[in-house]
């Protein structure tokens, strides 16, 4: 046989068939968890530790660090996640993914692959075309059409590289470094972004013998690396949250990597003489490939919070937009968008209900809101708001979404009234009668009260009590006032006309007070339905 004889189609066929694969199942299991691994890896992010174990669990059983990353950086952009608790859930992405080498090296090279495989085709094949009205038992089935093909794929890179083994001497690579099969490796991973495609590759060089475990070892080590380079690539123009987190990643992977080279001698002994795993080259190297990363884990756990601060200044905030939350998150991820949203507008109300105020007290206000940046800031949430709609939702989180637009409206409309009353308000101000200023001092009273209790939404805390309380008191000041008025005309001390400007004034400054407070009364309530946010059932 000759080098010619290599069966090179044989081999691409395989790859694509383990690419396909691969892509399959991490369609299979999203579409079957629904939003119950984003509502994990949102949720058991508490603490660095949590952090690591829900990025490792999460890749494992998805079977990509890349969209656990993604939606890692989604949420980060949402302000769910902070910058340290999301390097800490990509940093374990990098344990979880070495999940696919374990399964690779247990099934791939000790059983009759076709003994396993077809079945598993054959059966789910039948499963998508019969059990079609279901969308769960089609998913089930593409998984385990997926799972056959996965091997499928790898068998035919077997045979290819067999045949290519018995006319390559191991030995002709003896020349090489360990770091240009590291650089291999990541170029392989970032051609084909896909780390676990390069690693069943090494693995089956491996098993056929054309290359020695140091020189496997060295690849995966480059592929480890390469699978940045698709975070690198997402990030490229894209929002500074996702420019840090990609930097911390690269120096997370690269430092990792350049320990693991200086030490792979010791490594290599580890693994295959105090270990063991001499005679068994393919689960040491999937071993190999958990023990690296577990170190770069344990190397970097200490030094997160100061590793995110370097990326942070680095890499530092410039707002161009008005929004915080919603220009950095990418709205294809729902449950990230949704919270979002969900937080601008509270943002939102916090500007508005300022800039309400600066008009009563221009004293207390040290920088000034401007109205027009209050419109373009409406806008851009209506904008996000259009994106996000156009999102896969379901019709409890289309709704909710519908209901946080709202209060984007009350709010708007509510100050636009107010601002379009300040030259009103402004004389009453300055009016000395007693019963002028009573009228004004009326007003004042509704916006100051509804001002503390927006400051008090905007720290998160728990307004409910506040806004029963506050709805009474709206009520009591609004029939106190017109009591006032129907007092002040029977006195005959003012003009008709003057007392029915101060009645317009009251019914428009009351609906738009009830406005705030209604936006108010739905920001706080969607706060508690997290449950919709992530699409899981009550």
């Amino acid at each position: 046989m000759t080098l010619s004889d290599f069966e090179l189609w044989l081999f691409l066929a395989g790859l694509g068939i383990f690419l396909f694969a691969m892509h399959m199942m991490e369609e299979s299991i999203r579409l079957l968890s629904g939003g119950a691994f984003k509502s994990f890896i949102k949720k058991y992010t508490g603490t660095k530790l949590k952090a690591i174990f829900s990025g490792m669990f999460s890749t494992a059983i998805l079977q990509s660090s890349s969209a656990v990353s993604l939606m890692v950086l989604a949420f980060t952009g949402a302000g769910i996640m902070n910058l340290t608790q999301a390097i800490a859930v990509m940093m374990g992405t990098k344990v979880g993914t070495t999940a696919t080498a374990w399964i690779v090296a247990i099934f791939g090279f000790k059983f009759n692959i076709d003994a396993f495989s077809l079945p598993l085709i054959g059966i789910g094949g039948l499963g998508m075309i019969l059990l079609a009205k279901s969308p769960r038992y089609v998913n089930i089935s593409k998984f385990l059409v997926a799972f056959g093909f996965l091997f499928m794929g790898l068998d035919y890179m077997k045979n290819s590289v067999d045949q290519f083994a018995e006319v390559i001497d191991p030995a002709m690579f003896a020349g090489y470094g360990v770091l240009v099969f590291a650089i291999v490796g990541l170029v392989m991973t970032a051609i084909m972004q896909s780390s676990s495609a390069t690693i069943a590759i090494v693995l089956t060089m491996l098993f056929s013998g054309v290359i020695n475990f140091q020189s496997g070892a060295a690849m995966v080590i480059g592929a480890n690396v390469g699978t940045t380079v698709t975070v690198l690539l997402g990030a490229m123009g894209g929002m500074v949250s996702k420019k840090q987190a990609a930097l911390s990643q690269l120096i997370f992977t690269v430092s990792t990597a350049i320990v693991t080279l200086l030490f792979l001698p010791l490594l290599t002994w580890l693994v295959l003489e105090l270990l063991g795993f001499e005679n068994n080259l393919v689960l040491g190297l999937a071993l190999f490939h958990s023990v690296f990363n577990i170190i770069g884990v344990l190397m970097f756990y200490p030094v997160i919070p100061r590793l995110a601060v370097f990326a942070e200044k680095t890499i530092p905030e410039r707002f161009m937009e008005l929004s915080k939350y919603i220009y950095k998150t990418d709205p294809s991820v729902s449950e990230a968008g949704m919270e979002a949203i969900r937080r601008e507008i509270i943002r939102q109300l916090h500007f508005s209900l300022q800039f309400i105020n600066q008009l009563f007290h221009p004293e207390q206000q040290t920088k000034k809101t401007a109205y027009s940046d209050l419109e373009r800031y409406h806008a851009e949430i209506f904008e996000y708001y259009t994106k996000l709609a156009g999102q896969k939702l379901t019709e409890d989180q289309s709704q909710w979404i519908d209901q946080l637009l709202r209060s984007s409206r009350n709010i708007m409309n509510a100050t636009k009234n107010i601002y379009e009353l300040k030259d009103e308000l402004f004389i009453l101000r300055r009016e000395i009668a007693p019963e002028l200023q009573m009228a004004y001092q009326s007003i004042s009273n509704r916006i100051d009260k509804i001002y503390s209790a927006g400051i008090r939404l905007k720290h998160g805390d728990d307004i409910s009590a506040d806004l029963d309380d506050l709805q009474g008191f709206i009520n009591r000041e609004d029939r106190d006032f017109i009591k006032m008025c129907g007092e002040i005309i029977s006195s005959g001390e003012f003009k008709k006309v003057e007392v029915t400007f101060l009645l317009m004034l009251n019914r428009v400054i009351t609906q738009s007070v009830r406005m705030l407070f209604f936006a108010m009364k739905n920001l706080q309530k969607l706060h508690e339905t997290e449950d919709v946010k992530s699409g899981l059932p009550e």
